[in-house]
C-alpha cells in the first residue's frame, strides 16, 4: 500500500446492534480515523484508534467561526462477501472543493480514499447485511487551533467515523410530503450552497421545524434571489418528471453537487431519456400538474438513495403526485442504483470500489 496508517485496536469492543432495529446515525463502530494538519508540516500522523471523545480547547476555531466541512458515503457487503464503496473518489473531489471554499488545506484525494478503505476494513464486521441497511461513513474536517480571531486556522483534524444504519426514511420508499419554503432561503449566488458544511444545514433547521409542524417531512428550497426557482429538497437533490423530461436544478453554486444526483443523470442518459439541468419555477411545476404533465417528483442523496415525493405544499396550494405512490421511474432508478451498490447488478460505469 502507498499509504500506511498506525492502528490501535480497541480493548473493549461493543456489542453489534440488531439489524432489525437500526436507525440512522445513532450508533457508531469501534474505531475512527484521525489525522492532523499543522501549518508548515501539512497533513500528518494518520491513524486508526478506538472510537471515543475528542479533546479540543474551548478556543478552538471550529467553535467560534464554524470553519469545518463534512462528507457522507456508504459501504455495503455483497452476497459474495465483497465490501463495496460507491464512488468514493467523488467524495474526495467534493471534499477539496469544499475545503477550497472554506480556506481548509486541500488533502491528497488518494490518501482520503485509502483512509476510508482502511477504517472500513478494520470495522468490516459492523457492516449490516439486512435489506435496506448499510455502513454510513462520515469523513469531516474541523479547525482545531485555539484562537479568537477571524482568519483561517493553522491547525486541523481530519476524522472519519462509521455508523451502521437502517433506512434513512423509516417508511422506506413510501412517498414523502414536502413543504415548499418561500420565506427562508438556503443559499445565494456567491455563497456556500455548493459546499458540504454544517452551516448550510444549521441555517435550514428553522424551516425544517416549520415543515414538521405542518405535517411535512422535508423542505423544498427556492432560490434566494427571487424565491421562485426550485433548488434542493432538504438534504437531497430534486428531480421533476414533466412531459417525459426529467428536470433538475443546474449546478450554479447554490445547490450541492450530489454524487447520487450525478449517478441518476448518467443512468437516465444511458437509458436514452431526456434529462435537463435547468432552472424551473415552482409555478411551472404546479402548472404542469394542473395540465396533467407532472408524472413524478423524487429526491436523490446518499442517505436515502431515491426518495419519491407524494405531496407538495406551496402557500395554500397542495398537489398529490402519482396518487401518492412511488412512480415507475423512481422505482427503476432505486432498484438499479441500489443493485449496483450492493453488487447485485452489473456496474457498467465502474462506480463500485472494493475495499
Amino acid at each position: 500500500m502507498k499509504y500506511e496508517f498506525n492502528i490501535t485496536k480497541t480493548t473493549s469492543p461493543k456489542e453489534k446492534p440488531n439489524p432489525d432495529t437500526l436507525e440512522f446515525g445513532t450508533l457508531f463502530t469501534d474505531h475512527m480515523f484521525v489525522m492532523n494538519y499543522t501549518e508548515g508540516k501539512g497533513w500528518h500522523d494518520g491513524r486508526i484508534v478506538p472510537y471515543g471523545p475528542v479533546t479540543l480547547e474551548p478556543a478552538a476555531a471550529v467553535f467560534h467561526y464554524a470553519q469545518e466541512m463534512f462528507e457522507g458515503l456508504k459501504a455495503y457487503k455483497s452476497k459474495e462477501g465483497d465490501i463495496l464503496l460507491f464512488r468514493p473518489d467523488k467524495n474526495a473531489e467534493r471534499t477539496n472543493r469544499t475545503n477550497e471554499r472554506m480556506c481548509i488545506p486541500l488533502i491528497d484525494e488518494e490518501l482520503y480514499v485509502e483512509a476510508i478503505k482502511a477504517l472500513v476494513h478494520v470495522d468490516s464486521d459492523w457492516i449490516p447485511q439486512k435489506e435496506g441497511t448499510s455502513l454510513y461513513i462520515r469523513p469531516f474536517i474541523i479547525a482545531s487551533e485555539p484562537f479568537l480571531g477571524v482568519r483561517a486556522s493553522r491547525e486541523y483534524l481530519f476524522m472519519i467515523i462509521l455508523s451502521p444504519v437502517g433506512p434513512y426514511y423509516k417508511g422506506g420508499l413510501a412517498p414523502t410530503k414536502i413543504f415548499v419554503e418561500d420565506e427562508y432561503v438556503r443559499a445565494t449566488p456567491g455563497g456556500t450552497g455548493f459546499a458540504k458544511i454544517g452551516g448550510n444545514y444549521a441555517a435550514g433547521l428553522k424551516s425544517q421545524e416549520k415543515a414538521h409542524d405542518k405535517g411535512y417531512s422535508q423542505v423544498l428550497w427556492l432560490d434566494g434571489a427571487e424565491r421562485k426557482y426550485v433548488e434542493e429538497i432538504g438534504t437531497s437533490n430534486a428531480f421533476f418528471v414533466i412531459d417525459n423530461e426529467i428536470i433538475t436544478a443546474p449546478l450554479e453554486g447554490t445547490i450541492l453537487p450530489g454524487i447520487t444526483r450525478d449517478s441518476v443523470i448518467q443512468l437516465l442518459k444511458s437509458w436514452g431519456m431526456k434529462v435537463s439541468e435547468r432552472r424551473i419555477t415552482i409555478e411551472d411545476v404546479f402548472k404542469a400538474y394542473e395540465e396533467g404533465k407532472l408524472s413524478e417528483v423524487f429526491a436523490s442523496g446518499t442517505a436515502a438513495v431515491i426518495s419519491p415525493v407524494g405531496e407538495l405544499c406551496w402557500k395554500d396550494r397542495k398537489i398529490t403526485i402519482h396518487d401518492n405512490q412511488i412512480g415507475t421511474l423512481s422505482q427503476k432508478i432505486y432498484d438499479t442504483l441500489s443493485g449496483i451498490q450492493l453488487g447485485k447488478l452489473e456496474d457498467p460505469f465502474g462506480w463500485t470500489v472494493k475495499v
